[in-house]
């Protein structure tokens, strides 16, 4: 895909409105110095030196696709308290629209504390209580969704597997969607059995398409294309749960892309540093999806995504992924 092409898969974009659905949170860092070891135990002592705070989980998602969508919608759930007064004052501020979102007094807002000093991650502290949607529940985020759907172009489901996306939540929404012929992808959690039947594709980890293709993974080092485990798990998956496509990210190794009735396609990392790998997935799904409603083929989508991943592992904390950015990353694989 030349330069020519990628501008206007993107500026095609700007026009498209994406829906996300999933699990919420607040991602706080706190920055510091380590000068010495405490007294009192074995362990760093860390002088902060300031605080950062940032949408997470779902949220961080819909932040990337905002720096290339005019509209984007974000469904999910908070608490009536300070970390969901912060999350849902972020994503207001970046114009994502959080209307639909649930908030409740009684579900404390997910937020993730990592405390870094020095560029390393010195300790994660989180604060959770998994519950999920009631019945009554459901059904709101079900009629938000059916009101939004003639004006949506795709919809995610970003599974954290903390109680937000239940199978009666995902089937009614993806069969409302399905019968709208909309685009619907989904990052699934290992911990939370969900049949994926039916929407256009799933971004599985390695790890968790192994594990939902019950196949053991026996040797990480093969390199992708000789990997016959990988290949045996993505074309189990496309088939047990009957998608258009499948994309696994590899970490350093980059993606591996399935499509139905076609050979698998390796695509190798496009990472020149990596500083923190988190918030990656959730740059790769929004990249990729983005990509489809933009009318890329699903080849060019997954390769948006790599290299849209590649620059966020190469930033430090929550971060996201510009189009000038973008735009530099595949001039660099050019040249």
């Amino acid at each position: 895909m030349d330069l020519k092409r990628l501008r206007q898969i993107l500026e095609r974009a700007t026009s498209k409105h994406i829906l996300v659905i999933g699990d919420l949170m607040l991602d706080e860092f706190v920055w510091g110095k380590v000068g010495r070891i405490s007294p009192e135990a074995p362990v760093p002592v860390v002088h902060v030196t300031g605080e950062s705070f940032f949408p997470g989980g779902a949220a961080n998602v819909a932040r990337n696709l905002r720096g290339f969508l005019d509209t984007v919608s974000v469904i999910g759930w908070t608490g009536k308290d300070r970390g969901g007064e912060q999350l849902r004052d972020l994503l207001a501020k970046g114009k994502i629209d959080i209307s639909d979102s649930i908030e409740d007094k009684e579900f404390p807002t997910i937020v993730k504390t990592r405390i870094i000093a020095r560029h390393q991650q010195v300790v994660r502290v989180d604060r959770e209580k998994i519950t999920k949607l009631s019945s009554a529940q459901v059904g709101k985020v079900v009629a938000a969704v059916k009101k939004k759907l003639p004006n949506v172009d795709a919809i995610i489901f970003e599974d954290y597997g903390k109680g937000v996306l239940t199978s009666d939540l995902v089937a009614r929404v993806a069969r409302e969607a399905r019968a709208a012929k909309k685009i619907v992808v989904a990052d699934p959690n290992p911990n939370n059995l969900i049949d994926w039947t039916g929407i256009t594709a799933v971004k599985p980890n390695r790890a968790e398409a192994f594990r939902a293709a019950e196949i053991p993974d026996l040797d990480s080092e093969v390199a992708p294309k000789k990997d016959v485990d990988l290949i045996r798990a993505g074309k189990e998956l496309l088939q047990k749960w009957n998608l258009q496509y499948l994309l696994v990210t590899l970490g350093e190794h980059g993606v591996m892309f399935f499509e139905k009735g076609k050979p698998p396609h390796h695509i190798p990392t496009k990472a020149r540093d990596v500083f923190d790998v988190s918030g990656a997935g959730d740059t790769a799904i929004a990249m990729f999806t983005l990509a489809l409603a933009s009318n890329a083929t699903p080849l060019e989508a997954a390769q948006i995504a790599n290299h849209a991943s590649a620059v966020v592992v190469g930033k430090l904390g929550t971060a996201t992924v510009t189009y000038d950015e973008l735009i530099s990353s595949f001039e660099h694989d050019f040249d």
